[in-house]
């Protein structure tokens, strides 16, 4: 029996990195596939796992799946009831996001922060493309900047092409296995590539017709970090719907909400029409970005609707 690492998903095909160092192109062992696991992917990158070397090939079995200390999972895109694990074994979150050509939504951006909440994944949100800004957009730029360094998260601001913050990007992702994700075309290859030269990865082009990014990235994949640490390439997600929450606790992964909860009069608020909602008076006073509040509202109407 030989242990390693998931690193790359294709299908129905797996490759793992085991402790001698050594990448083995696995498949599941079928029994694995009947332990009623509701995901798409049964395997997914950064699952520790067990493998059977075949008889004769250079192939292997996966026979056993390590518990997970983490994941990090949305709704799959085809099959609303399902789901569709990205990742496991998360140090942290590396959220890229652009203010233009891609915009990057702050409905988006909080999914993902709400997500990551959800699955006590610590969340870095880095704003790529610093140097193609106009005035306005710096402008923008700043204004969620203070909103989210003000709930608990740090925010970088990076270039790909000038090299702006890699170096603080470099030291955040030393040592450790980090999620990368974000729309296609804000330049996660671009930043990859620039923190890890040697990768070389494909960089996307953005569509001029509704300055969107073309994908470039199919499957999930870990990449090795030459000072130590890896970073899970993820594919352009448009959209990240939530999975497994529940309607009365969403806000609890607002850290702002979080935090005034205890002096909502009632236990339960859901900082809807509840009386004595300090959530809601927090708002009317400035304290509580609206627009993270309106956000926290879509979330409400569109994931835990009847339907869903």
């Amino acid at each position: 029996m030989t242990q390693g690492i998931v690193i790359k998903s294709t299908g129905s095909w797996y490759d793992v990195f085991t402790t001698e160092s050594r990448t083995v192109r696995c498949r599941l062992r079928g029994q694995l596939r009947l332990k009623g696991i509701r995901t798409t992917n049964p395997v997914a990158v950064g699952d520790k796992v067990e493998i059977v070397f075949e008889e004769g090939r250079n192939t292997a079995l996966i026979v056993a799946i390590a518990d997970r200390h983490n994941f990090i999972i949305r709704k799959a895109t085809n099959l609303s009831k399902a789901s569709h694990i990205i990742a496991a074994n998360l140090d942290q979150a590396l959220l890229v996001a652009t203010i233009a050509q891609p915009r990057t939504s702050t409905g988006f951006i909080d999914r993902f922060l709400v997500t990551a909440e959800a699955y006590h994944i610590p969340a870095v949100i880095a704003f790529n493309k610093m140097d193609i800004y106009d005035v306005g957009e710096l402008r923008q730029l700043g204004d969620l900047e203070e909103v989210y360094c003000k709930a608990g998260y740090q925010v970088l601001r990076v270039s790909a092409l000038k090299g702006e913050g890699i170096q603080q990007l470099s030291e955040l992702l030393h040592h450790k296995t980090t999620l990368v994700s974000g729309h296609s075309g804000v330049g996660k290859s671009a930043l990859v590539n620039a923190v890890e030269p040697g990768l070389k990865l494909r960089i996307g082009e953005i569509s001029e017709v509704h300055y969107k990014g073309k994908h470039t990235t199919t499957f999930a994949e870990m990449l090795p970090l030459s000072a130590g640490g890896w970073i899970v390439d993820t594919p352009g997600i448009k959209e990240f719907g939530l999975h497994d929450f529940e309607f009365e606790t969403l806000s609890h992964r607002f850290p702002e909400m979080r935090d005034l909860l205890s002096q909502c009069r009632f236990a339960n608020c859901t900082h809807l029409h509840e009386p004595g909602c300090a959530v809601k008076a927090a708002l009317n006073e400035g304290h509580i970005a609206r627009f993270r509040y309106e956000n926290y509202l879509n979330m409400l109407h569109n994931d835990f609707s009847e339907d869903n």
